[in-house]
């Protein structure tokens, strides 16, 4: 992927905003367990940043998938992975069917306020039952005129607290097979019925605010649905691909940094008369966890350039989105345990990326899932020799 003045302006840009609106506010959003939502995406979205490769009629900036992800990776020194999650979903993983499958009504009530930064979006796959296998979600919408009536519950919703409408995924029809029953409609989150059960408390990602929402008799009109009726599983795969690289590519810059810092850190304490650096079993580690991140870098980029020139890009997406899974487990882990106990302590950051980064081999599709659906592009597993 070659980088251009414009993709370097846009990555100024983003410094600009992270250090202006963002870094100032992480460690109080972090013990708040909470940060204000619509001011952080009012910000982003004044900057053009949350409409990056959407149409221009609609506020985007109208640019190809490459300037998303230089935001993503850029997004990625935020020192707070539950803030920068948030700010995904609203700009990559809530928007892409709407943008390609919604009608124009739609798209001017939702997505138009959406890059704005006036509203905030939700997307709503995950139920406490379904969370991987997202063929087996429960919540249903039953056809009544010209509304839809929803019942049901979405589990670990991120803006689910704050947001205003949710890209909710749910069963349309009694269709045996459950990739073609599904349609993504959109639900209104101060729709009479639906209630946020209660805010999540979590080990990563707190100044995330992730919500438990249940749907009780929503009544939305049909208008809402995304694209065509029971097309939902499909549509949904298809925005997986952009979440999967957007997580990728924001993971790159977060283990960069928690190697930076562990070479800093290790350079100047002393143990024994020499600085924990000057181990050859510790620059050594150093030397070979970058060169992970370099391998993770440029499989992103050669999956992004392929996606640019129209290709199925699902292999190389969720090679990707594996390997930022299994390095983000193992790099910092073997940062923070060079910081001694200074990287248990809070106070560093290292210890808050040791657990952030732990959930990029769970969500938006856990490391196993990933080796499934490459196992399955590689015709090699079983459900595909049939």
């Amino acid at each position: 992927m070659q980088f251009t003045h414009e993709h370097n302006e846009l990555q100024r840009t983003t410094r600009r905003i992270i250090a202006e609106h963002l870094d100032p506010y992480l460690d109080d959003w972090e013990a708040e367990q909470m940060f204000p939502a619509h001011r952080v995406m009012k910000a982003l979205g004044s900057a053009g940043l949350l409409g990056i490769g959407k149409p221009e009629e609609y506020g985007g900036m109208g640019l190809d998938f490459s300037y998303e992800m230089v935001f993503a990776e850029t997004l990625g020194e935020v020192r707070s992975s539950g803030l920068t999650s948030a700010i995904g979903v609203q700009s990559t993983m809530c928007t892409p069917a709407l943008t390609r499958h919604g009608s124009d009504a739609l798209k001017r009530e939702y997505l138009a306020p959406t890059i704005s930064g006036d509203l905030v979006g939700c997307i709503g796959v995950s139920e406490a039952s379904a969370g991987s296998d997202v063929s087996q979600i429960k919540t249903w919408a039953r056809r009544d005129g010209d509304d839809y009536i929803i019942n049901g519950s979405k589990m670990w919703i991120t803006n689910g607290v704050q947001g205003d409408w949710i890209c909710l995924l749910c069963n349309t029809s009694q269709e045996k097979s459950t990739h073609k029953n599904k349609s993504l409609i959109i639900v209104p989150l101060k729709s009479p019925g639906v209630s946020v059960s209660r805010k999540l408390d979590k080990m990563v990602l707190r100044a995330s605010d992730t919500a438990e929402l249940f749907f009780d008799d929503v009544r939305v009109p049909v208008s809402n649905r995304i694209g065509d009726e029971n097309m939902g599983f499909i549509y949904q795969m298809e925005q997986f691909q952009e979440e999967r690289m957007f997580v990728a590519a924001r993971c790159l810059r977060s283990m960069e940094l928690a190697v930076e810092q562990t070479i800093e850190y290790t350079g100047q304490r002393q143990v024994f008369g020499k600085s924990v650096l000057s181990n050859q079993v510790v620059y050594h580690k150093m030397a070979e966890v970058q060169t992970e991140i370099e391998a993770l870098r440029s499989l992103l980029y050669r999956a992004i350039e392929q996606y640019l020139g129209g290709k199925d890009i699902t292999q190389l997406a969720s090679m990707a989105k594996y390997l930022a899974g299994k390095l983000s487990m193992k790099i910092p882990s073997e940062c923070l345990q060079y910081w001694g106990g200074q990287g248990v302590m809070s106070e560093n950051w290292i210890s808050r990326a040791y657990r952030d980064l732990r959930q990029t081999g769970i969500g938006g599709g856990a490391n196993e899932i990933m080796l499934e659906i490459i196992a399955k592009t590689m015709n090699i597993h079983p459900g595909k020799r049939k």
